[in-house]
């Protein structure tokens, strides 16, 4: 069984490329965009067109009303299933998308089998509550003290990030390091499946052109629009949606926190930070694979 897997920065053109290559190939199209799972969500995602999927069948696309998160474990367990039902088809597995997170879960162990319960949340919220998030990174750094400490590289300053951790100490009894061995002994979910590997890339500067090409052309198709009615289908229920660059813009648009005038140049900033943090992801972390360099004809 083998997976081909194409990924690359936001605006490369990974749609396009997997649509001639899975044309070319007979292939079928498992979507790794961490945005593309949710229902409404479609000019500011660039989710494939209704005639794009027709050209090609496309899946994990629409699985999700805007108010149900998709996490890493859900995602993966799906797609060994649509990737096995595809290739009982007899048809190349082609993965696509650049959404990191989801991505790696083709490569390496997705979720551990720390399970928090509801009175670890409740703690760790209430010292959050009442003693801010200094305390949390004081509780989680006493915890690691067999470990001198040690943190792994956690980010400190993120507040969702520090939660979650202690939650898995207090839960587990665990130090972050043992959590962190525990989990690299876990299987990967495709650890059965040959992987082969295409990374897309452009001159920066043609990139840069193309992201504003395209936060242009979303707002001409109607983005403003696209997030009022999510909004009023729940969008901000899903904060890993409602936060999407595109969507946050255009909510703190909504809510008079962001000049009309200042709309398009927000999101094209906010896209080009979003790619320095994908190019340093795909660097560091995307294993073996082949580059093709693409230039606008």
């Amino acid at each position: 069984m083998k997976l081909h897997v194409v990924t690359g920065c936001t605006a490369t053109g990974k749609t396009e490329w997997a649509l001639r290559w899975a044309e070319a190939n007979r292939a079928e199209i498992i979507s790794c965009d961490s945005l593309l799972f949710y229902r409404g969500m479609d000019v500011g995602t660039a989710k494939p067109s209704p005639a794009e999927r027709a050209r090609v069948p496309h899946h994990l696309i629409d699985v999700r009303a805007v108010t149900e998160p998709m996490n890493v474990a859900s995602y993966a367990a799906l797609a060994r299933l649509v990737a096995r039902e595809i290739e009982g088809r007899g048809r190349p597995v082609l993965v696509a998308g650049g959404s990191g997170f989801y991505l790696k879960s083709f490569f390496a162990p997705v979720a551990d089998e720390v399970e928090v319960p509801a009175e670890a949340r409740a703690r760790v919220a209430a010292l959050l509550a009442a003693e801010g998030l200094p305390a949390l990174v004081a509780e989680l750094r006493r915890r690691n003290a067999p470990a001198g400490g040690d943190l792994g590289g956690l980010d400190v300053a993120n507040p969702r990030r520090v939660t979650r951790a202690l939650e898995r100490c207090v839960a587990s009894g665990r130090s972050l390091r043992e959590l962190a061995e525990d989990f690299a002994r876990l299987p990967s979910p495709f650890a059965d499946w040959e992987k082969e590997v295409t990374l897309l890339e452009r001159p920066p500067e043609e990139l840069e052109r193309r992201i504003a090409a395209r936060v242009a052309g979303m707002l001409r198709a109607g983005l403003v629009e696209e997030v009022r009615a999510l909004r009023a289908a729940g969008l901000e229920r899903n904060p890993s949606a409602a936060r999407a660059i595109g969507y946050r813009e255009v909510l703190a648009l909504l809510d008079g926190r962001l000049r009309a005038a200042d709309l398009e140049s927000a999101i094209v900033k906010n896209t080009r930070a979003l790619v320095k943090k994908q190019r340093t992801w795909l660097r560091t972390q995307l294993p073996q694979h082949r580059v093709e360099a693409l230039t606008s004809n």
